[in-house]
């Protein structure tokens, strides 16, 4: 009986898609296992690279953006659990088979691993909910690593070493119990492209679900690149996702979100 579906969306990645193929071929689960990847009408052959690589393939048709891609990946996978993965990821050998041990151990709906970019330097790859004020200190202490405070990289790799209970992991790689996922029905499709994470793993919370961050696996990030082909349409899909966000969450600050989008963004 397969016990996974490992669910990985694609838009126009396909380099990055085959070496991450690549990574889990060489390096198969060994729990019994199912690779989905979801194509969203990509022009670069993603979807035919995927079949070649042994994977079976969702062809959306359109791009359906991230959540509905993930969505429909996990509608026509089966397994227990399900692990959403970014195409533009590499997966160690033992990464996935640790990850699902800590899922189990701890009693976890969710759990996202400790995650590096291709120098190993550790990703900030959970966090608190999306607030004003937690916001400001995410993205103070991500400026601040990605400067190469010493300081703050000395606090980003002890947090990223210390298994905790954390209000959200990056959908880059996150497992979830299937049963749990459909609860809650799946990722929000208003969320076009970011946030979905963060929104779906409030959503498990609320139900009293447990959102781990293990370092227990750890998988490697080539963050960046997804976004590098348009990242003027890579940021609008963040300001909407955003506002949405806003607009879901904390319904009386969206208008002050947008206004302020407005300016910052005008130009």
């Amino acid at each position: 009986m397969t016990r996974l579906a490992i669910v990985i969306v694609s838009y126009n990645t396909r380099r990055d898609l085959e070496a991450c193929l690549a990574s889990l071929t060489a390096n198969s689960p060994a729990v019994e296992h199912e690779i989905v990847v979801v194509d969203n009408q990509s022009s670069d052959g993603s979807a035919d690279a995927a079949r070649a690589a042994g994977a079976r393939v969702v062809e959306m048709g359109r791009n359906a953006g991230f959540s509905a891609a993930n969505n429909a990946g996990i509608r026509a996978s089966r397994g227990d659990l399900v692990l959403l993965l970014n195409s533009d990821t590499l997966v160690p050998a033992g990464a996935i088979d640790r990850l699902i041990e800590r899922l189990d151990a701890t009693g976890a709906i969710v759990a996202g691993p400790r995650i590096v970019d291709a120098d190993g330097r550790p990703e900030i790859s959970f966090g608190r909910m999306i607030t004003p004020l937690n916001e400001l200190r995410q993205k103070r202490l991500m400026r601040r690593h990605e400067q190469g405070d010493a300081t703050t990289v000395a606090y980003v790799e002890r947090e990223t070493r210390r298994e905790q209970s954390v209000d959200w992991v990056t959908g880059a790689c996150l497992l979830v119990r299937r049963a749990d996922a459909e609860a809650v029905g799946l990722l929000d499709e208003r969320f076009f492209l970011y946030t979905e994470d963060v929104d779906f793993c409030a959503s498990i919370r609320a139900r009293g679900g447990r959102v781990l961050f293990t370092p227990a696996a750890e998988i490697t990030h080539l963050r960046g690149r997804s976004r590098r082909s348009n990242p003027r349409a890579a940021d609008d899909f963040y300001a909407r996702s955003h506002i949405e966000f806003y607009r879901k969450h904390h319904p009386l600050l969206a208008p002050l979100l947008r206004a302020y989008l407005a300016v910052t963004r005008r130009g």
